[in-house]
């Protein structure tokens, strides 16, 4: 099953990385991390992401695009980092996720989104998609 795993913004991460001791020992602790995710044979990509304030966003409204700059409102709601990931199941990758050091200075959350396979799209029209609550 792959999963992406979205590293949720915050207020610290919505002003850029600062060279600092703290963030540079954040960032040897998520390489370490990183490797053993890799040793697995988990991960398949990761990145972080620059400040909302150098993206864009394009609203779509029938033909019409919007380009609308950032920064955007509400940090919780954007995504600071991302991996994908190949694990067995969901409870694989909440174990990873539970081991993962907290990726920002203060409180912080992860996030975990199994993607589509080609298997659940491939159901009939009216059928309930596959794993729903």
């Amino acid at each position: 099953m792959r999963v992406m795993v979205l590293v949720k913004a915050t207020e610290d991460s919505e002003k850029g990385f600062r060279p600092t001791a703290e963030a540079f020992e954040a960032l040897e602790a998520m390489g370490r991390f990183n490797e053993a995710l890799v040793k697995a044979g988990i991960m398949r990509a990761a990145d972080g992401l620059k400040p909302s304030s150098y993206g864009k966003r394009i609203a779509f409204d029938g033909p019409d695009r919007t380009v609308i700059d950032g920064p955007f409102a509400q940090p919780r709601e954007l995504v600071a980092g991302f991996w994908l990931w190949e694990v067995k199941d969901m409870d694989e990758a909440v174990a990873w996720v539970k081991r993962c050091p907290n990726p920002m200075p203060g409180p912080s959350e992860i996030e975990i989104r199994p993607l589509y396979e080609m298997a659940d799209l491939r159901r009939e029209p009216d059928a309930e998609p596959p794993g729903n609550p």
